[in-house]
């Protein structure tokens, strides 16, 4: 676009200019073609009329009236502003308008005005032909395109399926047509609406529902596959995606609808399709403006701040003006990343009120010192080791640290009078075959038994996996795949629940606005996943096939792995909550003198490095399960 320092644009200029000639000339044109046609395009018949004279004397005296009223006319409804290379049915109706408005005025002016005489039907004449020469203006080059266009789409190098013949699909097959930078060609639609099947949409036909896929894919040779339905539940995306990918083709998907309800949706935006598309569920939503109103004005403590769930955390709570936000946590790289990520986007909050702290959950003098001197409101303790098969070997430092640590902090939250402390813990808890599991277990009884010793509301939250966090199966997977293979799973029956990490995050928010005390909230997560099948996927989306391009290896069971997991003890029961997806868990009566003896004795136990923790952990926990002969106690076999 050209266009000089003072922002005159000469290209538009010169084809606003082209169009007003152009509708100079076809005003001129019209209203000789509206007499001519009175008389079937014959001048010989329209001369040999007695009143001829005096019609084309009418015509000729108005014709210079004409065409600055129809000239103002246009540019009033806007015929020299629209890009009519995207012109639509707004922009025809506007069109019509204008000629219409046209064979008005010239009616008003030669008949009751003027009192030029011509044939009645000389104005419905001229308006019609108007109407025709002003369309081929506006709409010659899109035909001329379109036209050309589909001569080269055999030239295009890759022929694309569209799911979904709603407004979505409409706006992206009509953008992907009249684009010259996409070299694509849509070959056909899919749509489970049975009135729309055999219909066309901009020349493109509806071939069948979702059971059709495949065998479109090998009669149109399809090499990928759009997803255009933004607004479809989680749960029936993923069916058709398991259809699309039994396919070799390449599979995107179309943002969500707000998009489409903000004139967004363009090809620009398809991404590829997500792991999170196939959970099968939607996201779980929270108000986070009204229940994060309790960390406004709050001195707010996170624990494992660098972490996962920790950073992210950190980034939700910045947002609603706590007081102070202080990071915590051992690992100086992971405080430090989250901490430069907070000063970019949040500067101001960063200059007084960001406090990163390097130090140990185990560290009593540390985390005294900690509370002493900035007397936090809300805790969020997220530091902890949660590694399986790693703890399974080290289970002395997963009593030192889970364990131990979150016992420091709850002293110290209770001593300094914090308003709410809650405690991240995992579906392993319940009935745990593993020492992390074991231990977070024994975190959750610390909880409940200091919410019983003073005004601190302490609260614990269960989450299952989380995707894409560090260390878990997905950025192992895609790791594999990158090396060429092979995918490791330990056993094809192996299930799990998954959440993502804004899910999770949101859940700790939400339990720290419900929070009475004592309770253990549980998200409902929907359906569990097979590990295998999210590999099979996994390895699709990247463009191989399972079994052939890549080999998935089962290596059995680890140490303490369980084939599934629970998120509730029979005995704990479930409580309802204001959201529906999160439930409580009731407390576990139990002997909390007893339970702090033998707590006290596992804390002198775990520091005996060849002591064997586990039966101490049993008699702590009643429901762990575990294997003799397997961990740090098996000579090295298992690890």
């Amino acid at each position: 676009m050209i266009m000089n320092t003072n922002g005159f644009n000469r290209q538009l200029f010169m084809r606003r200019a082209a169009l007003i000639i152009y509708d100079i000339l076809a005003v001129a044109a019209s209203s000789a073609l509206g007499l001519l046609m009175r008389f079937d395009m014959s001048y010989a018949e329209l001369t040999a009329t007695r009143d001829a004279d005096i019609w084309i004397d009418s015509i000729w005296h108005y014709l210079p009236v004409c065409i600055v009223v129809t000239i103002a006319l246009f540019y009033l409804f806007k015929m020299y502003h629209s890009l009519w290379t995207y012109a639509g049915i707004a922009e025809m109706g506007s069109l019509i308008v204008s000629c219409l408005s046209s064979g008005v005025a010239q009616f008003i002016g030669m008949q009751l005005i003027l009192h030029r005489t011509v044939p009645r039907s000389y104005y419905f004449m001229y308006t019609m032909w108007l109407i025709v020469l002003v369309a081929i203006s506006r709409f010659a080059y899109r035909l001329f395109r379109t036209f050309v266009q589909k001569r080269s789409e055999t030239a295009r190098n890759v022929n694309v399926m569209v799911i979904g013949a709603g407004e979505a699909g409409n706006s992206l097959i009509r953008e992907m047509n009249t684009s010259r930078y996409i070299q694509k060609a849509v070959c056909c639609v899919i749509d489970d609406d049975p009135a729309k099947m055999g219909a066309y949409i901009h020349g493109v036909k509806v071939v069948g529902g979702r059971y059709d896929i495949i065998e479109a894919v090998g009669r149109y040779n399809i090499d990928e596959i759009i997803v255009a339905l933004p607004s479809m539940p989680r749960k029936e995306i993923r069916a058709i995606l398991d259809i699309c990918q039994q396919t070799k083709c390449d599979l995107k998907t179309l943002p969500g609808i707000y998009q489409l309800v903000n004139g967004e949706v363009s090809v620009s935006q398809l991404r590829k399709v997500d792991v999170t598309d196939l959970l099968g569920r939607d996201p779980v939503k929270t108000d986070t403006d009204s229940i994060l109103g309790y960390v406004k004005g709050k001195t707010v403590l996170v624990t494992g701040g660098g972490g996962t769930i920790g950073s992210e955390l950190c980034r939700q709570i910045v947002t609603h003006q706590p007081k102070r936000l202080i990071i915590f946590d051992i690992y100086e790289n992971n405080a430090y990343d989250i901490q430069q990520e907070l000063r970019m986007k949040y500067p101001e909050f960063c200059t007084d009120r960001l406090l990163v702290l390097i130090g140990s959950v185990r560290n009593t003098a540390r985390i005294e010192d900690i509370f002493e001197k900035y007397h936090p409101d809300i805790i969020y303790h997220a530091a902890a080791h949660k590694h399986v098969p790693l703890m399974e070997i080290s289970p002395n430092e997963a009593i030192k640290n889970n364990v131990m640590g979150t016992w420091k902090v709850c002293e110290a939250a209770l001593k300094y009078k914090a308003d709410r402390f809650v405690l991240i813990s995992t579906d392993k808890a319940v009935n745990p075959t593993n020492i992390m599991g074991a231990t977070k277990r024994i975190c959750e009884m610390i909880v409940q038994s200091y919410d019983k010793m003073g005004s601190t509301s302490f609260v614990a939250v269960r989450f299952g996996n989380v995707l894409g966090s560090s260390g878990s199966v997905i950025p192992l997977f895609n790791k594999q795949i990158e090396a060429g293979g092979p995918v490791t799973v330990t056993d094809p029956r192996i299930i799990r629940y998954f959440m993502t990490i804004p899910e999770a995050v949101s859940l700790v928010i939400q339990a720290g606005a419900y929070a009475k005390g004592g309770e253990i909230f549980v998200l409902d997560m929907g359906e569990p996943v097979k590990i295998l099948d999210l590999a099979k996927n996994l390895i699709r989306l990247s463009g191989f096939v399972p079994g052939e391009d890549i080999e998935i290896k089962f290596t059995g069971l680890r140490p303490g792995e369980k084939l599934y997991e629970e998120m509730l003890m029979d005995e704990e029961g479930l409580q309802e909550t204001p959201n529906k997806l999160i439930h409580i868990g009731k407390p576990i009566d139990m002997d909390a003198d007893a339970f702090f003896r033998d707590l006290a004795e596992l804390n002198l136990e775990s520091k005996e490095e060849k002591a064997d923790v586990r039966e101490w952990i049993k008699n702590l926990v009643p429901t762990y399960e575990y294997t003799p002969g397997t961990g740090m106690y098996s000579d090295g076999k298992n690890e």
